[in-house]
């Protein structure tokens, strides 16, 4: 039980390291902005140095395809369209309950508009049991509950390709595929090469089939800490001819002279160059597990959606059908805008995909039943999480 009377004493000072923080970051945009005016005369140089010096680079520089000074409206949503979306939740393994097994909650979204048709809101649960599933990641090194994170990530993505299909066939009218949480899988560059490709694998196919399909996806992050754009900057504040930090300051990495808006997120700077409803420039991420992703190399740029900004990432092709890209992004700012803030469609995914407290005891009273019936006996939890559930106090 957390004890307030003790908590409040140790907040009396929040307030004024508060203040200091925002007269601060105040200072780093400032610093920001005039280094985006700079680096904007330049740009070019900057670029061809950043293609030149990549490997030589201890930060990682999103590459901006189109002037940094780049500003442009987005266009208003048509009345008939369609939006898809997946989430995914799971009840975590634990061998102190009456089984070792877990369960992935995917949900399906597809919500049509203007169209007079009915919305399809439901979730497909799926417990892996089987030793063969449950274990399989251990000769990668990978603990179950890790792998099971991963898993639904690839479910999530699968799901988004088979709405993309299904809709692709019954109806010709515009249709996005969003997804909650970047497009792309960081975790990926930590495991190995065979136990990556059995994840990335059916993201890449389920892409291929939207792309088939006509149907953009698109990757929804809110209040992302990313600093990618902003990193690029670093190469105009560079005091060395040639920014090479392997070779100028490999020695010195505390000390970061090309940083000086540290620890200044993307978002806080483009809240300052962008008005409600307007993109900032198209960027290419320069992410290393990109190298894994063939064709689907990820694109992102900066929204203004009203109530924040918002970064929105997709695979190259969708950045390279005009059409498409500017199709995908009037149907996401519809989205906020119906959702007061936030896409419908992934708020009902979530919805749709959590699997609260209740349902999570019912799962394990069907799986109590169930081995009962088989005839195993001694059914029950650890006495540890027995006890764990209730309070002697």
């Amino acid at each position: 039980m957390l004890d307030l009377s003790k908590l409040a004493r140790q907040m009396q000072g929040i307030s004024d390291h508060l203040t200091q923080e925002a007269a601060a970051g105040r200072r780093r945009v400032e610093i920001a902005k005039q280094l985006m005016v700079q680096a904007t005369a330049h740009q070019d140089l900057l670029v061809e140095q950043l293609d030149q010096q990549r490997d030589h680079l201890l930060f990682a520089a999103a590459k901006p395809i189109e002037p940094l000074n780049t500003k442009v409206a987005l266009d208003i949503a048509p009345e008939a369209h369609t939006v898809l979306s997946s989430d995914g939740s799971q009840i975590s393994p634990s061998h102190h309950e009456i089984a070792y097994c877990y369960l992935l909650n995917i949900s399906r979204v597809i919500i049509h508009y203007g169209q007079s048709r009915y919305p399809l809101l439901d979730s497909l649960p799926e417990v892996i049991y089987r030793p063969e599933d449950l274990y399989a990641s251990r000769k990668w090194g990978i603990r179950t509950e890790e792998w099971m994170g991963y898993k639904r990530t690839a479910a999530e993505a699968v799901m988004l390709g088979e709405l993309g299909h299904e809709c692709a066939k019954t109806s010709d009218v515009p249709t996005l595929a969003m997804t909650d949480g970047s497009l792309i899988y960081w975790f990926l560059e930590q495991i190995s090469a065979a136990a990556r490709d059995e994840i990335l694998n059916p993201v890449l196919a389920s892409w291929d089939q939207l792309r088939r399909a006509k149907v953009p996806v698109m990757g929804y992050i809110s209040a992302s800490r990313s600093s990618d754009t902003l990193n690029f900057l670093r190469l105009q504040a560079c005091p060395f001819e040639q920014p090479n930090c392997m070779a100028h300051c490999e020695d010195n990495r505390n000390e970061t002279p090309c940083n000086p808006f540290s620890p200044l997120r993307d978002v806080t700077l483009w809240s300052t160059a962008l008005s409600p409803g307007e993109r900032g420039p198209i960027w290419k991420s320069s992410a290393d597990i990109l190298s894994c992703y063939g064709e689907h190399a990820v694109y992102f740029c900066y929204v203004h959606v009203g109530t924040e900004i918002a970064r929105v990432e997709f695979p190259e092709w969708v950045v390279e059908d005009n059409r498409l890209f500017n199709s995908a992004l009037s149907l996401m700012l519809a989205q906020v805008q119906k959702g007061f803030g936030y896409p419908v469609a992934l708020a009902e995914a979530h919805n749709q995909a959590v699997v609260k407290g209740g349902d999570r005891t019912q799962f394990f009273i069907l799986l109590e039943q169930q081995m009962i019936r088989a005839g195993l006996k001694n059914v029950g939890t650890s006495f540890k999480e027995a006890r764990k559930r209730g309070s002697i106090a």
